[in-house]
């Protein structure tokens, strides 16, 4: 049974996020989607929010596990026993970093690979940075991600005027 890690933020998550998770499923046993704790990014929605998120888009796969994490990848990896970390690859700029990681992934992981998979067509410009800027600005971002995730920043967005407001 080959086990593979699709790890990121999610924040939010995207059509293209579940592009991926789409595709990597029909090539592993299982996927665990590793929701990434990452308090130094700031995060828009807090990581219990993200997971709510993440299983209500990704939750009719059956082979797909969401999962949060915190710390070194390398450990979530070994606790699920996974032999693949998958990851996206938008445009040439996330290569240079993208392959630091892998290489540093496998020096700490040597008997795991590092499957890069790029997104389909309609997706390759979709950032989960990009969707929340053009949110918080009043655009329409429901090509980009799926309506419950539109509700989710609807209603984020709002909360966070009241709380400035008050």
């Amino acid at each position: 049974m080959v086990v593979a890690v699709y790890p990121g933020t999610f924040d939010p998550l995207t059509r293209g996020h579940e592009d991926l998770v789409r595709r990597a499923s029909g090539l592993f046993d299982t996927l665990v989607v590793g929701v990434a704790d990452s308090k130094n990014k700031k995060p828009f929605f807090s990581l219990d929010e993200r997971l709510t998120i993440a299983n209500e888009v990704l939750g009719h796969y059956p082979n797909v596990k969401v999962q949060s994490f915190s710390g070194l990848l390398k450990d979530f990896v070994r606790e699920h026993d996974a032999r693949v970390i998958v990851r996206g690859l938008r445009a040439v700029s996330d290569f240079e970093y993208e392959f630091q990681m892998a290489g540093m992934n496998r020096y700490l992981l040597p008997d795991v690979e590092t499957l890069f998979l790029t997104p389909s067509d309609q997706y390759q410009f979709i950032s989960g940075t990009i969707v929340r800027e053009i949110a918080v600005l009043g655009g329409d971002v429901s090509k980009f991600v799926f309506p419950s995730v539109d509700r989710w920043l609807q209603k984020k967005i709002a909360a966070t005027r009241d709380e400035q407001a008050s």
